[in-house]
């Protein structure tokens, strides 16, 4: 089976649901599928240098073949005509298109040459579907929507979601477009056996944000539910790790709103962590926190619970139901004072935590595992070509 992957950008800056492609595509051809990623170079959209690499050559890494495209005339918004021409003449070498991003002039122009090509073609919205993020610049997604991406929609084999809760939540359109539920994957984590004191010593509870620094993450609740548990004595220490080349002002301002608070004597801000440094934060923490307004799946969450990491979120962190039920973490509502509560809870029942922490490892170990996925995925893939022949 030949899959082409598509997708305007896998750079770090653009956060985890660009990078899972990568995973994604190394679990696929273990299970014997080739795979092509087509993207730009695309590096950011504030003045940042693309990417380094080959240009409309493939490189190849974990059995699969990346092709990266030059973004023009509008890199911004990660447009690139050479990345289309080029699917335009190679559309009929591949069974089937898996695309990544709505409103992103790369994705809808590409379903738009596979609808012509008549190459079937999922549909990852990657959240963008969800009322919240529709209210974005609304009146122009209005228009896209209904200029591209409404027909787009209506030709896609399948909506690739990676929640139930996104797939309720996110808006269809009226269209009958068949949903797909496949979570994102997680590598179990790389034991790190050299202590790295990244704690400064603190005998006490240690609580771990690490994601982007952005408004949608909720640490306009986290910090100040933070300074309610210390006004109640109860003890912790607490490590902001993320950036936000994307926005460095919003990112700045919530380094200066923790350097005048009273929770800067018991915090660590690491900035953006990978590698070794990422491994260590994760199994030095003992809870991981990522209360968002909004997630439709999130990634973070996975990476903590796969670590053995108890998770508290909030329950708009669309993967919320089944972190409950498995007993994994707690949820608060997306509120200061819930927040603190159930912060509260996890800190002072160490037991507890060590419990709901190895449900949570269990829990991702089986149904946010790579090789999994990429079964369930290649069974679509075939219903898919399969109805196609019929």
């Amino acid at each position: 089976m030949q899959v082409i992957q598509i997708i305007p950008s896998i750079s770090l800056v653009y956060g985890g649901p660009s990078q899972m492609i990568l995973g994604f595509s190394a679990a696929l051809v273990r299970q014997g599928v080739n795979v092509t990623i087509l993207t730009t170079n695309s590096n950011g959209d504030q003045g940042q240098k693309p990417l380094d690499v080959p240009i409309n050559k493939p490189v190849f890494q974990d059995g699969y073949q990346i092709r990266y495209f030059p973004c023009y005339p509008f890199r911004r918004y990660k447009f690139s005509p050479e990345l289309l021409q080029w699917l335009y003449q190679h559309t009929n070498e591949f069974n089937i298109a898996h695309i990544h991003a709505l409103f992103s002039p790369v994705s809808t122009a590409s379903a738009m040459i596979c609808r012509q090509k008549k190459l079937p073609y999922i549909l990852r919205p990657l959240g963008t579907l969800d009322p919240a993020d529709l209210e974005k610049k609304k009146l122009l997604k209005k228009a896209y929507i209904t200029l591209f991406e409404k027909p787009n929609l209506a030709g896609a084999a399948a909506l690739h979601f990676t929640s139930n809760q996104e797939a309720e939540v996110s808006k269809h359109f009226g269209l009958s477009t068949k949903d797909l539920i496949i979570p994102l994957g997680v590598n179990p984590p790389v034991k790190i056996t050299e202590k790295q004191n990244i704690y400064s010593g603190s005998s006490s509870p240690r609580i771990l944000f690490m994601s982007r620094i952005e408004p949608k993450k909720g640490l306009d609740l986290l910090i100040p539910a933070l300074e309610n548990l210390l006004t109640k004595n109860i003890n912790f220490h607490f490590v902001l790790a993320g950036n936000n080349p994307q926005d460095a002002e919003y990112e700045t301002k919530i380094r200066h709103q923790i350097e005048q608070s009273i929770i800067a004597k018991c915090t660590t801000i690491k900035g953006f962590v990978s590698g070794e440094s990422k491994a260590t934060l994760l199994q030095e923490a003992d809870i991981f926190v990522l209360p968002s307004y909004y997630e439709n799946f999130g990634i973070a969450v996975a990476e903590a619970m796969v670590s053995g990491l108890p998770v508290v979120i909030s329950n708009q962190v669309y993967i919320w139901k089944e972190i409950e039920q498995a007993k994994a973490g707690w949820v608060a509502n997306c509120d200061v004072e819930s927040l603190a509560g159930v912060l509260s809870l996890a800190l002072q029942n160490a037991t507890e935590r060590k419990q709901r922490g190895l449900n949570a490892q269990q829990y991702a170990l089986k149904h946010y595992n790579w090789d999994n996925i990429a079964e369930q995925t290649i069974q679509t893939y075939q219903q898919i070509l399969h109805s196609k022949t019929l």
